[in-house]
């Protein structure tokens, strides 16, 4: 039987513990350690987010899927060496949350390209978080999600005291927390927190197909849509009305709003460009 992952489009065949491709308009990124259950590095860290950065200014992209191979979609942050025993000065570890987990976990809310997580087994602690971060969230049956700060008796970082409240709640997030179980992906359906839980050997055609429908939109409305959205929980009605308003105003400038006006009008289907 043939794996989920092993349908993902794949660089080439060197054991990269990152692999980049792209195809039909989508950027397929896939994390490759599945010996540490992908737990992300911090050369991996920098890689992801300069991916990231690229895919928002790259026209050649128009949609970005995140998943990885192995039994784990991504065990956190890789905590080896982290305590060397060198003496630790006062705001060393804020720097180092800011400058970490905190950016990785921004790149993916600022990419200007809708995101799919294809979560093919255990997100923990930042794992989660990266999942949950993406615009879009996919995961096999056989995926779980745990907020495993608590076990190691560690504050959530990476956005979760940030990320897990506007998706479920204060209530379900401090339970989540507090207890750091993990969470089926049929029961993170249930609460809101994955789009679709989908057999493990299909997660990868439905990765693509949704992937592939998003790199034949409307790029840039996608872009002014997911950036709406995002803010919409930290403004007020008149900010985000007027937000709104600004980002039709930009958006009707674009040639993928020229044309989707204009196949309205012709009743036909519009062919947009990402443009």
């Amino acid at each position: 039987m043939e794996r989920c992952h092993d349908l993902f489009p794949l660089e080439d065949s060197r054991d990269s513990v990152l692999r980049h491709t792209t195809d039909n308009g989508v950027s397929w990124i896939t994390l490759n350690r599945p010996s540490a259950m992908n737990a992300i590095t911090p050369d991996q860290r920098e890689h992801l987010i300069s991916l990231l950065d690229h895919a928002s200014a790259d026209p050649a992209v128009r949609a970005v899927v995140l998943t990885a191979t192995g039994k784990g979609f991504c065990a956190g942050a890789d905590l080896r060496g982290a305590t060397d025993g060198a003496e630790r000065v006062a705001g060393d570890v804020a720097r180092l949350i800011r400058g970490g987990a905190q950016r990785l976990i921004a790149a993916v809310l600022d990419c200007e390209k809708p995101m799919i997580a294809a979560v093919n087994g255990t997100a923990a602690g930042l794992g989660a978080h990266l999942a949950l971060a993406c615009d879009l969230v996919l995961a096999a049956e056989s995926a779980v999600f745990i907020e495993a700060f608590v076990r190691r008796g560690l504050v959530p970082d990476g956005g979760g005291a940030y990320l897990l409240p506007r998706l479920i709640g204060p209530q379900r997030a401090k339970e989540l927390m507090f207890f750091g179980d993990a969470l089926p992906a049929a029961e993170a359906e249930r609460l809101g927190l994955v789009n679709r839980v989908v057999p493990d050997d299909d997660l990868a055609k439905t990765a693509r197909a949704w992937a592939e429908r998003l790199a034949a939109g409307p790029t840039r409305a996608l872009a002014l849509t997911k950036a709406l959205v995002n803010s919409s929980l930290e403004s007020g009605r008149p900010a985000a009305f007027a937000a709104e308003a600004a980002a039709q105003e930009i958006n009707m400038t674009t040639a993928d709003a020229q044309e989707g006006v204009r196949a309205f009008i012709e009743r036909r289907p519009p062919v947009y460009r990402g443009r």
